[in-house]
């Protein structure tokens, strides 16, 4: 619960560091290549958000499937986001390739935390 927390923090701090870097800094180099570099920001960020939500469920309830949920989160970013983000700098199109994976991690993580909602029945009989 605490990692999550953190993580969702940090990685969410990151994105929006990441994101003026891009804007800024980085705005002669990015060129045409600046709306895939905010795609990678954008994810990051709604991913991050998962993070945290994993967290709080996680003072709720211990699950293994909320668990798994921040983990994929974690391994989406750095796949997806990171790949784009490498991707937009260098200019490199093989790099697209590492994308999908992390895409991948990510529907695999709102699975994770869509059954482990699923499955939490004092969770919903409150609402």
């Amino acid at each position: 619960m605490k990692k999550a927390l953190i993580t969702g923090g940090v990685f969410a701090m990151l994105s929006v560091a990441i994101g003026a870097f891009g804007a800024h800094a980085l705005k002669g180099i990015l060129g045409a290549n600046a709306a895939t570099w905010e795609t990678g920001v954008q994810y990051q960020m709604f991913h991050s958000v998962g993070i945290l939500v994993c967290g709080l469920l996680l003072m709720k309830e211990r699950s293994r499937l909320y668990a798994s949920a921040a983990v994929l989160f974690s391994i989406g970013i750095i796949l997806f986001s990171g790949s784009l983000y490498a991707l937009s700098i260098t200019k490199i199109s093989i790099l697209g390739a590492i994308t999908p994976f992390g895409g991948f991690a990510f529907l695999v993580g709102w699975l994770c935390l869509i059954i482990g909602a699923a499955r939490q029945n004092s969770f919903f009989s409150r609402y």
